[in-house]
């Protein structure tokens, strides 16, 4: 999965029954694909099969072009941070997004996707985000456990250790939102938890790996670009915590999440 990207691994997951997989088994084929797709740094359309398989596309703009592959469900409008629409195309090139390796290019206008697609995006997109947490997080890791300052591992320092070690208590706890998520807000506070770790994960293993986590030839910045246009997608950590929030005083109460 990490030798391939884009078009030529869209390609090789149909082969290997994706779509059937995603039609089937999703609380299986979602958590796996997408977590991968995140902890090798690779990209696929994957997430425009999962919205396109629970969303009936309205009126498409103009300036969104349908995709040539009758099989596969068309370009859908995906909303975007910042009341922004974007377009995640099937069979594009690089796009203009921060992350320049992920085909996105923004469009005027969307229409809103029915409540089911969204929900099962954010599942789908937090999936992703923990991938890419935690693949940070691996790469801080063996940083510090391999460099040396003042004669002793940078792993021996009491605040690289509570950076790391707080990074892998938000990346757990957005796992276990994810696998407990249900409905609507269950998706939503999934989403809102993965981007937050992610988030996290980027601010601290920037920290731990000091100057070499700038350069373009370390791994890191290529991980931190994909969280920032990820958490962006399908609504950000923190508009999804003001809509949670809203919900909640406009209910006045919360439904149960998960049961303990």
């Amino acid at each position: 999965m990490s030798a391939a990207a884009g078009p030529e691994l869209d390609a090789a997951l149909i082969e290997l029954g994706w779509p059937e997989l995603l039609a089937e088994v999703p609380d299986v084929a979602v958590p796996l694909v997408f977590r991968l797709l995140g902890e090798t740094g690779s990209h696929a359309a994957v997430l425009v099969d999962v919205v396109g398989s629970d969303a009936q596309p309205g009126p498409v703009p103009d300036d969104v072009r349908r995709s040539v592959h009758h099989s596969q469900p068309g370009p859908v409008p995906l909303p975007f941070a910042g009341g922004a629409w974007v377009v995640w195309d099937r069979e594009g090139g690089s796009g203009a997004a921060v992350d320049e390796e992920l085909p996105l290019r923004t469009v005027a206008s969307g229409t809103e996707l029915p409540d089911a697609a969204l929900a099962a995006g954010r599942r789908a997109l937090g999936w992703w985000l923990l991938g890419t947490g935690h693949a940070m997080l691996a790469l801080a890791r063996r940083h510090a456990l391999e460099r040396k300052q003042f004669g002793r591992a940078l792993a021996s320092f009491q605040a690289v250790r509570h950076r790391l070690a707080e990074t892998l208590v938000a990346l757990e706890g957005a796992e276990a939102a994810l696998r407990t998520a249900d409905g609507e807000l269950g998706a939503l506070l999934a989403k809102a938890a993965a981007g937050h770790g992610a988030l996290t994960a980027a601010r601290h293993c920037q920290q731990v790996l000091g100057g070499i986590g700038f350069t373009a030839e370390h791994d890191l910045h290529r991980h931190v670009r994909r969280t920032l246009v990820l958490d962006g997608l399908l609504g950000s950590t923190r508009e999804l915590t003001r809509e949670a929030g809203a919900y909640i005083r406009t209910n006045r109460t919360a439904p149960r999440l998960a049961q303990l």
